[in-house]
């Protein structure tokens, strides 16, 4: 294997067009600052910000995602403004362009002259190099389209005679479909389509589905995603998306695509959480120590030796692990522990263990599970396994919500989904933070906990009950087990 093969497996970004894009940028900045720097006193750190304006401008505007429909006439007015913005950082950050300097301001529009046709005359050499390597098959896709007729066969026609697209299409999924009248191989059912993928090679599916998709087809559409597959879906009411320019939206021949977002969940990306985890909760045992032993001797006072409750839960993976928490009241016994759902209303919790419960100082000593590594600051509430198994078994779903490192804290909390609220919807909540997961989404997740925290104490929220806490009143002979 060759080294740029070696190269190119390790770090796959760099068969996309986001490389070369950004480095005809800088080059487009570099070779327009060459007469501004002979001709008034320019120094390197305001070359650095003109191209850190034109690099930024051009990211939030989509300029460096990967994309099929290339044309540098459709990107000419964000080219433009970045190019301007270009200009007005190099003016902020050259000394040699003053107020005062009126003879040199004439080197700024034409700074921004010259950056703007470079950047426009270098896209179209770009755009033209990949159109031509998508045609001759060595820049392209294999990708497999799930839906026949009408709109799966017309986009599969479209893409075999446009191939400077960059998708070829090898087969359609489609149930009871007819094969004479694809314009590519029929693979079979939607059952069929992941092996159909591994077979043939395919990175890349569209779902063009013409009516609402069933629950097994949402359900492959989730596995592709998590596989790291380029999934583009042809959504409802395609034929009238294509106006309102929404981000991350193509149209190809009158057929709208939208290509979903990857999985957020890869190796640097877990890493940068698992970073985040550490030194925030190391910061946060350090500051709330002296809290936690206060609470901690209070517990101790009301309820006996044994303060640190010690709990299994069930973590990333379907792991069990030991939980602690300060212990608000002291369980008959083991299994009431494991299966007792809720003590929010029983009556033998003490003035301090309410405290605990209600203001969440109870659940300090998780700082150390996250630490650990058991757990982290932010991801689905770890359950015990009793409940897991009955979860499981009434939410189909329920299961999908080990992917991930169960959390101190998560959206469906900060939606006040905790205590006796639906499990369905819980269930719902904590696979969309996954399937959306990033490391900013964790921070705000945290900045908005200790407001939700504040404002409802537990059991004050959640209208929708519990299956098993309809059935009786805890204690009571087949009624709800209670939660520590």
């Amino acid at each position: 294997m060759r080294l740029t093969d070696r190269l190119i497996d390790r770090l796959p970004w760099l068969r996309s067009q986001r490389p070369l894009l950004l480095l005809l940028d800088v080059v487009a900045v570099l070779v327009a600052a060459v007469p501004v720097v002979s001709t008034v006193d320019v120094g390197p750190l305001a070359i650095a910000a003109a191209t850190a304006a034109v690099f930024l401008t051009c990211h939030s505007a989509d300029l460096y995602r990967p994309r099929l429909v290339l044309s540098a006439l459709e990107d000419l007015p964000r080219l433009l403004l970045a190019a301007g913005l270009g200009a007005l950082a190099l003016v902020a950050a050259a000394p040699g362009i003053g107020v005062t300097a009126r003879s040199t301001w004439s080197v700024v529009p034409a700074f921004a002259a010259a950056v703007a046709v470079l950047l426009v005359v270098l896209r179209v050499a770009a755009y033209a190099s990949i159109h031509a390597l998508r045609r001759r098959g060595h820049a392209g896709h294999p990708v497999v389209i799930v839906g026949g007729e009408p709109v799966g066969s017309a986009l599969a026609a479209t893409l075999l005679d446009q191939p400077q697209l960059g998708l070829r299409p090898v087969g359609i999924i489609e149930r009871g479909a007819s094969a004479r009248r694809l314009p590519v191989p029929l693979l079979g059912g939607i059952d069929h389509l992941e092996q159909a993928m591994v077979d043939l090679g395919v990175h890349d599916v569209v779902f063009a589905f013409p009516a609402p998709p069933d629950a097994e087809t949402v359900a492959v559409v989730r596995r592709c995603v998590e596989r790291d597959h380029q999934v583009f879906v042809v959504p409802r009411f395609h034929e009238l998306m294509g106006a309102t320019g929404t981000r991350g939206t193509e149209v190809v021949q009158g057929v709208t695509l939208m290509r979903l977002r990857r999985w957020g969940h890869r190796p640097l990306a877990r890493w940068g959480k698992r970073t985040l985890d550490v030194v925030l909760a190391s910061a946060g045992l350090l500051v709330a120590s002296p809290v936690i032993a206060a609470c901690a001797l209070a517990s101790r006072i009301e309820t006996g030796p044994g303060v640190v409750f010690k709990q299994t839960r069930v973590g990333v993976g379907g792991k069990p692990f030991t939980l602690y928490k300060l212990r608000s009241l002291k369980p008959d016994d083991e299994t009431e522990s494991a299966t007792r759902w809720n003590i929010d209303g029983d009556d033998r919790i003490g003035p301090v263990g309410r405290f605990l419960r209600a203001s969440s100082l109870d659940e300090l000593p998780q700082l150390v599970n996250v630490i650990k590594g058991d757990m982290s600051l932010v991801g689905p509430r770890p359950e015990r396994p009793y409940f897991v198994d009955a979860f499981s078994q009434a939410e189909s779903r329920y299961a999908d919500r080990h992917r991930v490192p169960t959390g101190l804290t998560g959206l469906a909390q900060v939606h006040r989904l905790k205590g006796d609220t639906s499990i369905a919807e819980r269930t719902r909540v904590d696979n969309f933070y996954i399937e959306n997961w990033s490391l900013w989404s964790d921070v705000k997740i945290l900045c908005r906990t200790l407001p939700v925290v504040l404002r409802a104490p537990r059991g004050e929220v959640g209208a929708v009950r519990l299956p098993v806490a309809r059935a009786a009143r805890p204690g009571t002979p087949g009624g709800p087990p209670a939660q520590r």
